[in-house]
């Protein structure tokens, strides 16, 4: 395992150097996700297409979750890690292992009890209703594999390891797209195929995960009996992750009232959002894994006592996201349709995907911005203000405005793609708010 010391050296080119593995890794992920709709987009109907578009939207919601909650061990580690406390970070350790085993069984015995009312409350098409609940249901069985990879993640990057968690993703990337051409294309196994593809890859690449951690080791002692809840670091890491976890959940849980907003629409309608979320994900790629590096490197600093070195990071953060997202928003407003035919070969579908794409493009900019500023804040154990600030944005703006422009325009999904960076820039403009009021207390300098 090769550990980076966020506190040393040139930021930019450390950050550069942390956030690169996290990107490939992100962008992997991303590719083994796609891949289920890729696949099925070129053996199956819309129906299966709407299918596996429904219930990896759920399931991004509950991985968005666990990701919520990870980010807990990964900012106290950071800490921990930043002022050479190995006791401390081993304690954080075995707390977090403790906790997480829990959180995968409550969360894995309620997604299995509640997948087929889920399906039922998305407001699924009755045509994909079937191919929707075999998805869910075959997904929500590989739910511990989720969080144990993601734990065994944040705990590596929390100690400055990018790099290795790259290569356990890269296992399950090329499993997952092997068993979808095999399972969905030779077998015909429609969207079940592709959830099975998903669940043994993810299972293939937590134990893989297990094994690294039990060969290598830590650079600090750590045995079995450091496996223990920690009342105060229980606490701690809850109160950090928790924010974040409901913030994702809250902000999922709106794309999940968007979804059934459009599945009224229609199969069509619904299949072209699922292909747009998808494509989102690939575009939001660069400043997700940026803003990553910016959490865990403030974090370290932080433990440190760097200050300026905390605000270079933000400042660096953000100009690399805006590299990404102007690259990204100016390419879909002349050629999405090169972009949408990538998952689906109907033409309706890509027609209606290619307009809706167009106008949330234009989010990948805002998010450089936002992204950077929450996990500079979440690095220095400040999760709240992000969650506050993105439940603001979401359930006042994003959600009415989504729901006003699909009355406007009931045929087309145009309208509806403006509302994604007008929320974002609500969110922007909070956050450029609450800056300027800590630089005033000399708290916090304006960055922005």
């Amino acid at each position: 395992m090769k550990e980076l010391d966020l506190t040393q050296g040139s930021v930019p080119k450390v950050l550069l150097h942390f956030a690169v593995p996290f990107l490939l890794a992100n962008v992997l992920q991303a590719l083994y996700g796609g891949a289920d709709l890729f696949v099925v987009g070129r053996y199956d109907d819309a129906a299966s297409v709407a299918a596996v578009a429904i219930g990896s939207q759920v399931m991004q919601t509950v991985t968005g979750v666990i990701l919520g909650l990870t980010t807990g061990i990964t900012v106290l580690i950071g800490i921990a890690t930043g002022a050479k406390d190995d006791r401390k970070t081993a304690s954080i350790v075995g707390t977090g292992i403790w906790l997480f085993a829990v959180v995968a069984v409550v969360l894995t015995a309620l997604m299995v009890a509640l997948y087929g009312q889920i399906a039922v409350w998305m407001h699924t098409p009755a045509e994909a209703m079937r191919d929707t609940e075999a998805y869910l249901g075959i997904c929500s069985m590989g739910i511990p594999f989720i969080i144990g990879y993601n734990v065994v993640c944040g705990i590596l990057r929390g100690l400055g390891d990018s790099r290795t968690p790259l290569y356990f993703v890269a296992l399950a990337c090329v499993l997952n797209i092997v068993l979808d051409f095999i399972l969905v294309g030779a077998c015909g196994m429609r969207a079940a195929g592709a959830a099975a593809a998903t669940v043994t890859a993810q299972g293939v690449s937590f134990a893989t995960a297990l094994g690294f951690l039990y060969r290598k080791g830590f650079h600090f002692e750590f045995t079995r009996r450091d496996i223990r809840p920690v009342r105060a670091l229980c606490r701690r890491m809850v109160l950090l992750g928790a924010p974040i976890a409901l913030q994702d959940l809250l902000v999922n849980l709106s794309f999940l009232l968007i979804t059934v907003i459009v599945n009224g629409m229609g199969v069509v309608a619904s299949a072209a959002l699922g292909v747009v979320e998808k494509l989102i994900v690939f575009a939001m790629l660069p400043p997700m894994a940026i803003a990553s590096a910016v959490a865990a490197m403030t974090a370290q600093n932080y433990g440190a006592g760097l200050r300026g070195r905390m605000r270079y990071c933000l400042r660096s953060g953000i100009a690399m996201a805006l590299v990404f997202g102007v690259s990204v928003c100016v390419y879909c407003q002349f050629l999405p349709d090169t972009l949408t035919g990538i998952f689906t070969k109907d033409a309706a579908v890509m027609q209606m995907a290619s307009g809706y794409l167009r106008g949330y493009s234009i989010d990948c900019i805002m998010v450089s911005f936002v992204f950077c500023i929450n996990a500079y804040f979440s690095g220095q154990g400040n999760s709240v203000f992000p969650m506050v600030h993105s439940v603001i944005s979401t359930f006042l703006f994003r959600i009415p405005l989504s729901y006003a422009f699909s009355l406007a325009s009931s045929s087309s999904l145009f309208l509806m793609g403006f509302a994604p960076p007008l929320s974002t820039l609500v969110s922007l403009m909070i956050c450029i708010g609450y800056m300027r009021y800590k630089g005033k207390k000399e708290i916090m300098p304006v960055c922005v």
